[in-house]
C-alpha cells in the first residue's frame, strides 16, 4: 500500500553570509509527502489542507513546507494524490466508516470535495 500527496513548490535560498551569493536564487521542484495509512495519525491531511483539488490555505501549506525543508518556500501548488489501488480502497473504507465527519452523503462526494479530480492510480 503506497500513496503520496504531490505538490509543485517554489523555494528561495537566502544565504546568511553576505559574502555568498547564489544564482539562480529561486528553484521549482516536485515535493512528495507520504500519505498516512487510512485511520492512522495524519490520514486526514487531505481533509484538513485541500479543497476541490487545491490548497485550502496556501500560506499554511507554505509554512509547513518551509519547516519541513528548512528553506523559504514561496509557493505550494497541489497536483495530485498518487496512490495504488490498495491504498485507495482503504481510504474509501475509512471515509465510509465516518461520513458525518466529512459532511457528505457518499465516499465519491468526499473524494471530489477535497481532492477534485486529482487522484492518480498507479497500477503495478
Amino acid at each position: 500500500m503506497d500513496a503520496a500527496y504531490v505538490f509543485r513548490i517554489r523555494f528561495e535560498l537566502d544565504p546568511a553570509d553576505p559574502a555568498v551569493s547564489v544564482e539562480p536564487g529561486a528553484f521549482e521542484t516536485v515535493l512528495r509527502k507520504r500519505a498516512a495509512p487510512p485511520g492512522e495519525e495524519g490520514w486526514l491531511f487531505f481533509r484538513d489542507n485541500l479543497w476541490r483539488g487545491e490548497a485550502n490555505d496556501e500560506a499554511h501549506l507554505r509554512d509547513l513546507t518551509t519547516e519541513a525543508l528548512g528553506v523559504e518556500v514561496t509557493s505550494v501548488d497541489f497536483r495530485e494524490l498518487r496512490t495504488d489501488e490498495a491504498y485507495l480502497a482503504e481510504l474509501r473504507e475509512a471515509i465510509a466508516a465516518d461520513l458525518d465527519a466529512f459532511r457528505a452523503e457518499g465516499v465519491e462526494e468526499v473524494l471530489h470535495k477535497y481532492l477534485g479530480s486529482s487522484v492518480r492510480i498507479e497500477r503495478e
